[in-house]
């Protein structure tokens, strides 16, 4: 089957055999989907045409006629007063009907394929918090033995950075964008135990890994990736690094035109680590749409 995640910055495809359990294909695009959506509460036409030009790209590499196929979008989508017309134009000129799936949703499908990506890891933690730092929105996700607990908030990489455009603005923003994510985990940690430890998926996080393990953006291996341990200190080196760069080597290590969204992700990543009190994080690839996969896969 074929799974679909338009996010609120990238498109990330994979194909997956149910019968094997085994990826097939996997396709990634910056897409930008929120771009400008702080601003104007609309997804621009341009982003529009970058979505339909890369489902079109994606067409051209992958047979959508022998597959299953099962596309879904979230934060920014889920926002935007134009979804309905902007999904239907993707329709009519792509044959890929979207599904426009809740906060709630999101958080499960994106912990289904966590925790099948740490059984694989031989990772032993009953208890964890899951954070998926997207481009609209974050996912707060409570794993314990017998309950997950999870919300979603309107904190994402593209928002944040478009609302307040310089790093030092976004640092002296994040606690009071943050606050509600602070009181959530306040309470929790009141009334539940502290989890055992802290797990983080989305390109902030694969991306400073991949830093870590000398990757760029077009060498960057998943399968390598899954299972970094990242400690909170790390991430200013990282950041500082990144903003040492000259632009176009900036480029080549995140991609094209994400150096400024990493940058802006990684304060709302090092925001995490000292709102749910943890000093080492571990990297995980695997996100909503291979969660989306085993789901459809199951059924």
């Amino acid at each position: 089957m074929i799974a679909i995640d338009l996010g609120s910055n990238t498109l990330r495809v994979l194909a997956y055999d149910c019968a094997t359990k085994k990826q097939i294909f996997t396709y990634e695009k910056v897409v930008k989907t929120a771009d400008g959506l702080a601003s104007s509460g609309q997804i621009n036409d341009k982003a529009v045409e970058r979505i339909i030009t890369a489902l079109k790209e994606l067409k051209e590499a992958l047979d959508f006629s022998s597959l299953p196929i099962y596309a879904v979008t979230t934060e920014a989508i889920r926002r935007a007063t134009n979804a309905q017309e902007v999904l239907t134009q993707i329709e009519k000129e792509t044959g890929v009907h979207f599904n426009i799936i809740s906060g709630d949703e999101e958080a499960k499908f994106t912990l289904l394929a966590v925790k099948n990506r740490l059984k694989k890891l031989y990772y032993a933690s009953d208890t964890f918090v899951l954070v998926d730092i997207g481009g609209g929105s974050t996912e707060l996700i409570f794993h314990y033995k017998d309950e997950t607990i999870s919300k979603s908030f309107p904190v994402g990489i593209v928002t944040i950075a478009q609302s307040y455009e310089t790093l030092e603005n976004i640092e002296e923003a994040l606690p009071r964008e943050m606050l509600d994510m602070q009181m959530f985990c306040a309470e929790l940690y009141a009334t539940k135990q502290k989890p055992d430890s802290f797990v983080a998926t989305a390109g902030t996080p694969t991306t400073v890994a991949a830093m870590k393990l000398g990757f760029n953006y077009e060498t960057y291996d998943a399968a390598k990736i899954n299972g970094t341990s990242l400690e909170k200190e790390e991430l200013d080196f990282y950041l500082k690094k990144l903003l040492s760069m000259p632009f176009e080597e900036r480029e080549i290590a995140v991609g094209t035109g994400r150096s400024d969204l990493i940058a802006a992700g990684i304060l709302i990543y090092k925001q995490l680590y000292t709102m749910l009190e943890f000093e080492n994080c571990v990297v995980i690839d695997d996100g909503l749409r291979e969660g989306v996969a085993l789901e459809m896969c199951d059924k």
